[in-house]
């Protein structure tokens, strides 16, 4: 734990900072609003965008996945991810809604004192959990063309 919290400032600092970023590993821009948040771009995942959002008790990581609607037979994979949620570390599935629209995403949470070393092993294993989920997981559902 570090010895201060996080502030979504702080931590863009930090990332900006950090070794991944000048290895071109990821990339970090504040999207300004009324509760600013990180984007965060990893370029070894297909430039995959977490957003990382930063409170007072905690930090929280996400990335949208695909839209509920299209998602076949949603009922059954709704029940397979709450089933198998165990299988995937450091992550959970839920969803968020975006301009009116249902989508499936994925998620991470931290202590908000968490050390910048574990903020990125967060960030890496969103990032590949969210492929993973994005091919094999998805492809279980989807129909056969018999």
């Amino acid at each position: 734990m570090t010895d201060t919290a996080w502030t979504v400032r702080s931590l863009k600092a930090a990332l900006d900072r950090c070794a991944p970023v000048a290895d071109g590993e990821f990339s970090v821009h504040m999207i300004e609003g009324s509760d600013p948040v990180l984007l965060v771009t990893m370029h070894q995942h297909g430039d995959l965008e977490l957003f990382v959002n930063v409170s007072d008790a905690q930090i929280a990581a996400s990335v949208l996945l695909w839209p509920c609607d299209e998602q076949h037979d949603r009922p059954a994979f709704n029940e397979y991810l709450l089933k198998t949620q165990k299988l995937v570390p450091l992550s959970n599935f839920g969803i968020g809604m975006v301009d009116g629209r249902d989508y499936y995403e994925l998620f991470g949470e931290l202590a908000v004192s968490s050390p910048l070393d574990t903020v990125l092993i967060e960030l890496r294993m969103l990032a590949e959990n969210a492929i993973e989920a994005a091919g094999p997981l998805r492809e279980a559902f989807v129909p056969s063309s018999h």
